[in-house]
């Protein structure tokens, strides 16, 4: 079954709070948030302090898709700002396999993101420690830009990946 899971980046941000509202009301199942850093990818986006307002305006689940450099050292961050779902990138992660631990320890459910140009096979050793996989349908960092059709390829071995394990 799938997930709704609309972005908050794509919201206006001078009307965050009746934004935050018309999600709750709506078959959204979570609210998607992107943080972006300014070194991981080319633009900036928010953070801890906007997270936990948005937490405060939602009971439904925040996923928190990290595009940022060093995740780890954020992680416990921002599980107190209110994540339920912390999603890391496989380039952005030297040990991948700890930071997933990290996350899983301090009770959010770890996901994984890849770019557009990253093989999926590259989370084969990993899968069982993922909650979420995050194909990277255009480069990271930009609204409004072109689908990459190999995404699909990806998506599809994935899942066959994911039927395997």
């Amino acid at each position: 079954m799938p997930i709704i899971a609309p972005s908050l980046l794509a919201c206006n941000f001078l009307e965050l709070g009746s934004e935050c509202k018309m999600l709750n009301e709506s078959v959204a199942d979570w609210f998607h948030l992107d943080v972006m850093d300014g070194t991981f990818v080319p633009n900036i986006s928010f953070g801890l302090p906007v997270i936990e307002q948005i937490r405060t305006a939602t009971s439904k689940v925040c996923d928190v898709h990290l595009m940022i450099e060093r995740p780890g050292e954020y992680a416990e961050a921002f599980k107190k700002a209110g994540a339920d779902i912390l999603t890391v990138h496989y380039e952005a992660c030297q040990h991948l396999h700890r930071n997933l631990q990290q996350i899983k320890s301090l009770g959010m459910k770890a996901g994984v993101a890849l770019n557009p140009h990253t093989p999926v096979q590259l989370l084969e050793d990993i899968l069982e420690n993922i909650y979420l996989d995050c194909i990277m349908s255009v480069n990271h960092g930009f609204c409004v830009q072109s689908f990459i059709p190999q995404t699909m390829d990806k998506i599809r071995v994935l899942k066959k990946m994911n039927k395997e394990r």
